[in-house]
């Protein structure tokens, strides 16, 4: 992976936690909380929204190309 950040990234600008994991804790809860009271399909719906919005926001190809290659990586067809 040359251009794919896999190392913990979490956090807000400018503010520093206590614990490193504290962000990405946070991060898992909103993402739960998004998902709350949804039927699988609708679920599944966000999730691909949810993609495709921050796939717009990285915008670049390379690292979304690394980015499908490590998620595919190891998963059966």
């Amino acid at each position: 992976m040359e251009h794919l950040n896999t190392q913990p990234n979490f956090g807000v600008p400018g503010q520093r936690f206590a614990r490193a994991f504290t962000p990405g804790d946070d991060f898992y809860e909103a993402l739960i909380e998004t998902h709350r009271g949804l039927s699988d399909e609708q679920s599944q719906l966000v999730n691909a929204r949810l993609v495709l919005l921050l796939a717009n926001h990285i915008g670049d190809l390379r690292v979304l190309r690394e980015a499908l290659s490590a998620a595919r990586a190891g998963v059966e067809a």
